[in-house]
């Protein structure tokens, strides 16, 4: 079996607090496995409101002051400054290190925001070569959002849950879900229409399978 390394990388957007927020946490201090605490940039300020002590900083530092700088320095966090002419966003390059260093689980805090480009750019990361492999999502408040490749996929959570799937960079192929209001029984789902939005668990899990394509699967507790 494969060692579990967890990252928490907090990224430079808003803070929503919640309940899917809440079990990341939980999940990640009761777990025993190895982790790291991330910060892209700005995001060292989302860390220190929730008390979590930041194991490496990286980004071009635009978004901090030298106060922030020195204090994180004394910290003993590592620290990675980088041009501010660089291709990547500062969570990019978050996400490039803790794969390099072994990292196979990976939650995003902060990654919504008011900015639609930045937002639409940080979901897009998901589908990263590099990423297929690794357990990684996107947590805000009571949603959680992953990418599913082609197989089969249990989704655990509870009655009445909200469930939307959006596919991403294509249609996605013969679809079939269990325990889903709204069941889709070898269908496809084409990339534009907006069908596999707000479907609703019957039960604690749900599973959905398909061939081919990618899905974007964004898990709401309760009804959205």
């Amino acid at each position: 079996m494969v060692d579990r390394i967890r990252a928490l990388i907090f990224a430079n957007g808003d803070l929503k607090s919640g309940t899917m927020l809440d079990r990341t946490f939980e999940d990640l201090r009761n777990s025993g496995d190895k982790h790291m605490i991330v910060a892209a940039d700005g995001g060292a300020r989302l860390a220190k409101k929730l008390d979590f002590a930041i194991d490496l900083l990286i980004g071009d530092m635009d978004s901090l002051t030298e106060d922030d700088l020195k204090a994180i320095d004394a910290s003993g966090a590592e620290i990675k400054r980088v041009s501010p002419e660089k291709d990547e966003t500062d969570l990019e390059l978050a996400l490039k290190i803790v794969i390099e260093r072994g990292v196979n689980w990976i939650r995003i805090i902060g990654a919504t925001g008011g900015r639609l480009d930045q937002l639409l750019g940080n979901v897009h990361l998901l589908t990263l070569p590099y990423l297929c492999d690794v357990d990684v999502r996107l947590i805000a408040g009571e949603q959680e959002t992953r990418l599913l490749s082609a197989g089969e996929h249990v989704i655990n959570g509870n009655e009445g849950d909200t469930v939307s799937l959006l596919p991403i960079g294509g249609d996605v192929l013969n679809i079939k879900t269990e325990n889903l209001q709204y069941p889709l029984n070898g269908e496809p789902l084409f990339f534009g229409p907006a069908r596999g939005i707000s479907n609703v668990m019957l039960a604690d899990s749900a599973r959905v399978t398909f061939d081919a394509g990618r899905l974007l699967l964004i898990h709401t507790i309760g009804r959205a």
